[in-house]
């Protein structure tokens, strides 16, 4: 293999091995937000509960109390939607980071087998995940809408 095919393998090799590690920390950002609205939907199903149980003893709620149940229901519903976003953010960068990777084992396959149909194989798994990422960050900004929905309902709650 002469030099000059070598280093251009190299970089081919590159673009998907970028691509592998953008995908990483999209996904390290993505996780810590998915932790943080499951703690805060266990903490809302928690406080829910207590005040089910406070019902459930024949006690009435006081306005204050009333109004922060109502709230707690809108916002349980508005995280749980959160939440499918989030997993399809997550979906979609664990599958572009799929074809990243397969994207870069299809290149060192086409090193040494080149076969015609690799080229297009290489050229259709890169766009797919670029694509993939696409979606997934479409999701993103979709969770990030409905994040600051959570915080009108709960800032008017208290008003």
């Amino acid at each position: 293999m002469d030099t000059e095919l070598l280093i251009k393998t190299i970089q081919l090799m590159l673009a998907p091995a970028v691509m592998i590690s953008a995908c990483g920390l999209l996904l390290l950002g993505i996780n810590g937000k998915n932790t943080a609205i499951s703690n805060r939907l266990r903490l809302l199903n928690d406080e829910k509960r207590r005040y089910f149980a406070k019902i459930r003893d024949g006690k009435e709620l006081e306005y204050f109390e009333s109004s922060r149940f109502y709230s707690i229901q809108k916002q349980i519903k508005v995280s749980l939607y959160r939440m499918k976003l989030v997993r399809n953010v997550i979906l979609c960068y664990v599958l572009g980071l799929f074809m990243f990777i397969f994207t870069s084992l299809l290149i060192g396959i086409e090193i040494f087998v080149a076969i015609f149909i690799t080229k297009y194989l290489i050229l259709a798994a890169f766009s797919l995940g670029m694509l993939l990422i696409a979606i997934g960050l479409g999701f993103a900004l979709q969770d990030t809408l409905k994040g600051y929905k959570i915080l009108e309902v709960e800032t008017k709650a208290d008003d």
